[in-house]
């Protein structure tokens, strides 16, 4: 009977020890949680800030290359003028 009392010694103290780890665990994990989504949180804003500049960036892109076009046509009309005169 003596070993079977020590087996069962051994797996009452494991049985507790689990519990306790678990009991300090959860705190641990609950921070964890609440830390993981204020970072999720952040990085989302900062994500739409970035694409809102983006935003902003391809608009005054595309203001340029309007503006760049239209010297072009008029730059090609003008020696399209020229050959034409000579």
């Amino acid at each position: 009977m003596g070993f079977m009392d020590t087996v069962k010694g051994w797996f009452g103290k494991a049985k507790e020890g689990t519990a306790e780890l678990s009991e300090k665990a959860k705190p641990m994990a609950a921070k964890a949680k609440d830390m993981a989504g204020d970072t999720i949180e952040k990085t989302k804003d900062f994500v739409e800030d970035k694409v809102g500049k983006g935003d902003d960036v391809v608009a005054e892109a595309t203001e340029d290359v309007g503006a760049v076009k239209e010297e072009a046509e008029t730059a090609v009309e003008q020696v399209q003028d020229e050959v034409e005169g000579q």
